[in-house]
């Protein structure tokens, strides 16, 4: 058993935590993913990337970019001036809720015992 774990680990492939990890790759992915997820409706970039702060415009557009790729995020481009962008959650991408509420309750319950405060979580979002 514990060589078919190891080259499943050593593959890559076939491990659905792996492609999960790479899916949600990068530190402000799950930040914007559930922001976009409890929002629930189309937001402009702008107060995006006010909501998930301090991200740069930058970070936030490449990680924008591999959503939509991916179909976790649908982006609709208006023919104005000055153009206006907005993103919105796919379906897709709202089925991930249950995941992400799970993983928030458990950092909520279980970040005393892991010595992280308030501050320091305060450093984890920058």
């Amino acid at each position: 058993m514990k060589e078919n774990i190891s080259a499943l680990v050593e593959s890559n492939t076939g491990c659905p935590m792996v492609s999960f990890v790479n899916l949600i790759a990068g530190k402000w992915a799950i930040p914007i993913l559930y922001r976009l997820i409890l929002l629930g409706e189309p937001v402009r970039f702008s107060e995006l990337q006010r909501a998930v702060r301090p991200i740069t415009q930058k970070e936030l557009t490449r990680q924008l970019r591999q959503f939509e790729t991916r179909g976790l995020v649908d982006r609709k481009v208006f023919a104005e001036v000055p153009p206006r962008v907005e993103y919105q959650i796919t379906k897709l991408g709202k089925s991930l809720r249950p995941t992400l509420d799970s993983l928030a309750k458990w950092m909520t319950t279980n970040a005393e015992s892991m010595s992280i405060t308030s501050a320091s979580r305060k450093q984890y979002r920058q």
